[in-house]
């Protein structure tokens, strides 16, 4: 197949090389890295642009599909905590939020629970804004939670960590 260039300027004699691609949003191509035997190791490429790693197998260099998908569930909801906490005034001087699965025992091994543990410490922190904050994340601001939250029970709880 011919990549299609666009439009032939009479006189040219050489066409300019594409201008970068705008990003594209909701997108992402996978490119197999590991071609020779039996690796499973994929660059995957955001449509901001963006790129990262997804491996599976003996020797794994980065996380599994699988596995970057509890990732995302947990950054999608940790970002949108702490910025409603920034909001709030709430000092927070840590964060971590724990994520972990339990899938089914046959295939596909889909998850059918997954709980979500936010772990802050800061200086007074309200646990009330602390509640509010996941409640908003998990109930109307977070992409993720809300496109596993109709097939998968997520659970999401706080601890509030001495500073």
């Amino acid at each position: 197949m011919k990549a299609n260039r666009g439009p032939v300027t009479p006189g040219a004699s050489e066409a300019k090389p594409p201008a970068p691609a705008a990003a594209r949003p909701n997108t992402a191509v996978l490119t197999l890295e590991t071609v020779e035997g039996s690796g499973l190791r994929f660059r995957a490429r955001a449509g901001s642009g963006t790129e990262m790693m997804l491996d599976s197998g003996p020797g794994m260099l980065a996380p599994s599909p699988v596995e970057a998908l509890l990732v995302a569930l947990a950054g999608c909801g940790g970002m949108d905590v702490i910025s409603i906490l920034r909001k709030k005034r709430q000092v927070v001087l840590g964060y971590e939020v724990a994520v972990t699965g339990e899938r089914r025992e046959r295939h596909p091994r889909s998850f059918t629970r997954i709980e979500v543990v936010h772990r802050l410490r800061g200086r007074g922190l309200s646990p009330a804004a602390v509640e509010e904050a996941i409640r908003l994340s998990d109930t109307k601001y977070c992409s993720v939670h809300a496109s596993l939250a109709r097939e998968i029970e997520i659970v999401s709880r706080f601890e509030i960590v001495p500073a």
